[in-house]
């Protein structure tokens, strides 16, 4: 995989972790919101796994922000 995904991979799960506290959210509480596991958010914020579209939309609507606040470049 070339490197810029990953990098751009770490760019979005900080904008989720970023949108989150925001939010006033805790890992926990997100993952509830969104019927996820609150490792798997964890897995997103630090780049381990990567978000499908429908989580990206289901995070979104939870910390209340456009998707494209989440994914721009």
């Amino acid at each position: 995989m070339p490197d810029w995904v990953a990098a751009r991979r770490r760019e979005i799960g900080t904008r989720i972790r970023t949108a989150r506290l925001a939010a006033n959210l805790t890992q926990m509480q997100l993952a509830d919101r969104i019927g996820r596991e609150h490792r798997t958010i964890h897995r997103w914020e630090y780049a381990q796994r990567e978000p499908n579209l429908s989580d990206l939309l289901l995070i979104a609507d939870a910390v209340g922000v456009d998707l494209e606040d989440l994914v721009r470049t």
